[in-house]
């Protein structure tokens, strides 16, 4: 069947783009080679309004060992040890079915990992939802945790740290990223490219089912009111399968015998394919009537645009081929030999003996689309003229209260308390902190992840909103004594159409790259996530940073929890009061305007790295970054874990004590020091020009405040731990 302009407009191809595919190919398109353009030609597949601003990227680094535009990044983590990691969205298929789309949304990732080579050793989450009264939002909530859960804890993979935020603008868009680390040998990490002529084309895995078929498409596109009728498009996972495809996969990985692999992910085969093709600068040609099928009578089409789970494809060196179906035959998968690597640089498709799709590989790759899209500059909105005499009228306890018992900042233990956070025996730091931490099994090292994002920030002012992410993940793993190698990033964002939501999209990305490039904190993998809107209404800018550590001794890592009464707590960095876009404004003065905080990166990079070296000495009990809150929302939560209290004193600033205790200025942490280790921890941190505040004394368990207010730990906790639960129920 040749196609027409409106079946291509139908497979959400624009007409230009249905008149360059004719051009092109110097004919019409038949059905099965249209899928294939609509698949590889979406946003979700080729980044078209994206690569553009993408290039702008800092990804080189002394540890990179491998950057963006593999299946995920690498990083070197010493003694012949490397990490593979990267983040994923399954944004719209969560929204649709939560529990199969973030389920598919975990296991796609973890494929990303093990397909080069690594056995995944942490998994991470960032989950957004809509505004509490939203009659969706708690179905979601459920449906997406126990979906995360069930696959991951089947895998048998931790699940050791995430974060979940809520917010009206995700009402009807809700966002799911899903990370995944592993740990590989340098010298045994596998690659996507096929290589040589003649070569076996493999298909491994579960059978090909109708599952997912426009799945990628559908990640491009808005919702509307018809969302519903989209179930089909959503994948259907099973973790059991997809543990013995790890383990078969990882067991003919020790061995000499693979060329290249690539994980069916988004467009399945069409993409696996034609990516293994485009970097290896080859053809491949397939013969549809040996890809295993579960159902009937599937078509070229389908067979091709199939988005079943737990499968890959690989390129196999010749006379392999028995070696390598013994294994997967011994672990109860399918093995079969469907095609082979040409010189023909095309991709050519047969079935019941027929020719049903020649394709330059070019064409779908290099010569796809790629727009430079009109977007807005964003102002540095003005700051809020706010009666700062009125905060006299707030009693700190009461703020403190509403604060701390917050959606956004409350105790998720609900949420991660259904992941298996310690399978496999080597989790060392549980989710509840500021990073996860995983020991290398077998040694003293260790690895830490962390994984957040600032929405908030960057709707106020993009530029700021994206250094301030990347500044976050980087406290969060100094917080816990590691040393930030690399990111990963998730941008999550409304329609590249839209002038004003690219506008997001392109100063966001260039606040991401000054960070990364001051900090030598590379980007290292990532993801792009388009059309997050329904109708005409966009999220807010959502770019979700997944950041890893090194610990070269796990025994020097540190948590939050207060350790010893007399210690001291010293607060580091400078506290100028900032109000405008915390959660204090918006929460307890109802006020959305406003700049958020500046990002210094001078001092965030010099703070950070003077705390390692006090960690390294051996000088800091426990240490906790300050952010979403503010000091004394930190502080609260150092107590609650500690199950100690403190006597705190505000120093003679200037500013109010509203002002000191929840403005949200970046680049401070609190750290507990031992009485006798004060003098030299002052030393070093006037040495290195470090703004610090002596704010307190550990004391039993109750928060005092300038000897006026006083909260006990069991009211910090029931504030903090209780509404989600309640939520819940």
């Amino acid at each position: 069947m040749l196609v027409n302009e409106k079946i291509a407009i139908e497979h959400g191809l624009k007409s230009d783009e249905y008149k360059k595919i004719c051009k092109l190919l110097k004919r019409v398109p038949n059905i099965t080679e249209l899928g294939i353009f609509s698949a590889m030609w979406n946003e979700h597949c080729s980044y078209k309004s994206s690569r553009i601003h993408l290039k702008k990227l800092h990804t080189k680094g002394k540890k990179v060992i491998q950057g963006p535009g593999e299946n995920a990044g690498v990083v070197d983590i010493e003694d012949g040890d490397a990490i593979v990691f990267k983040i994923e969205s399954h944004n719209h298929p969560s929204f649709i079915e939560p529990y199969q789309g973030a389920a598919t949304g975990v296991g796609g990732i973890m494929r990303d990992v093990f397909t080069m080579g690594a056995r995944p050793i942490a998994n991470l989450n960032s989950i957004h939802f809509g505004s509490s009264q939203n009659k969706k939002t708690k179905n979601l909530l459920r449906g997406v945790v126990h979906g995360i859960g069930g696959y991951g804890n089947c895998m048998g993979v931790p699940t050791i740290a995430g974060q979940t935020s809520f917010d009206s603008s995700y009402n009807g868009n809700i966002l799911v990223n899903a990370m995944t680390l592993g740990l590989v040998k340098k010298n045994k990490i596998f690659y996507s490219k096929a290589a040589g002529l003649n070569k076996p084309v493999i298909y491994v895995g579960s059978k090909t089912g109708r599952d997912g078929i426009h799945g990628a498409s559908m990640a491009s596109a808005s919702f509307d009111d018809k969302i519903e009728e989209k179930k089909p498009t959503v994948q259907v996972g099973d973790p059991f399968t997809e543990k013995l495809l790890l383990e078969a996969c990882l067991e003919l990985m020790a061995g000499d015998s693979i060329i290249a692999i690539q994980d069916m992910g988004a467009a399945g085969l069409t993409s696996s394919s034609i990516e293994m093709a485009s970097k290896g600068n080859l053809g491949i040609e397939i013969n549809l009537n040996k890809v295993p099928c579960r159902e009937t009578k599937m078509t070229p089409y389908e067979i091709m645009l199939s988005e079943s789970q737990e499968r890959m494809l690989i390129v196999l060196e010749n006379g392999k081929e028995d070696q390598a179906k013994k294994i997967f035959d011994k672990w109860g998968l399918d093995f079969a030999v469907i095609g082979k690597t040409t010189n023909t640089k095309n991709i050519e498709l047969f079935f019941d003996k027929k020719s049903v799709a020649k394709i330059p590989v070019n064409t779908l790759v290099e010569n796809s689309p790629m727009y430079d899209r009109k977007w807005k500059k964003s102002k540095l909105p003005k700051k809020n003229k706010i009666n700062k005499t009125e905060f006299n009228n707030f009693k700190i306890k009461d703020v403190l209260k509403k604060i701390l018992s917050n959606p956004n900042i409350c105790s998720k233990d609900w949420i991660w308390e259904q992941y298996d956070h310690t399978v496999m025996g080597d989790t060392i730091q549980k989710p509840g902190g500021d990073s996860g931490v995983v020991r290398v099994h077998g040694t003293e090292k260790a690895v830490a992840a962390t994984v957040d994002s600032s929405a908030i920030y960057c709707w106020a002012h993009p530029i700021t909103g994206g250094k301030q992410i990347v500044c976050e993940t980087w406290r969060n793993l100094i917080s816990v004594g590691a040393r930030p190698i690399a990111i990963t990033n998730c941008l999550n964002f409304g329609s590249p159409e839209n002038e004003e939501n690219m506008g997001e999209f392109v100063e966001c990305v260039q606040g991401i790259s000054e960070a990364c490039k001051y900090l030598d904190y590379p980007v290292v993998s990532g993801n792009v996530s388009f059309y997050n809107q329904t109708k005409d209404v966009g999220v807010k800018p959502t770019p979700t940073i997944g950041g890893v550590g090194l610990l070269r001794n796990y025994k020097n890592m540190i948590t939050m929890s207060f350790k010893d009464i007399g210690n001291q707590v010293l607060l580091i960095g400078k506290t100028e009061g900032h109000i405008d876009q915390s959660l204090f404004a918006r929460v307890i003065l109802d006020e959305k305007k406003g700049p958020p905080p500046e990002v210094n990166l001078f001092n965030e990079k010099n703070n950070g790295e003077t705390l390692l070296n006090l960690i390294e000495k051996n000088y800091i009990r426990s240490a906790h970054d300050i952010s979403l809150g503010g000091m004394l929302t930190a502080i609260s939560k150092m107590c609650i874990k500690g199950n100690k209290g403190i006597k705190l004193k505000k120093p003679t600033y200037l500013i109010s004590e509203i002002e000191y205790f929840f403005g949200e200025d970046q680049g401070r942490y609190l750290i507990e020091v031992n009485p006798k280790d004060l003098k030299e921890v002052i030393n070093i941190l006037n040495k290195n020009s470090v703004h610090y505040d002596e704010i307190g004394t550990i004391i039993e368990n109750d928060i005092e405040i300038n000897q006026k207010t006083k909260v006990t730990i069991d009211e910090l906790r029931s504030y903090n731990t209780s509404w989600l639960k309640k939520y819940m129920a």
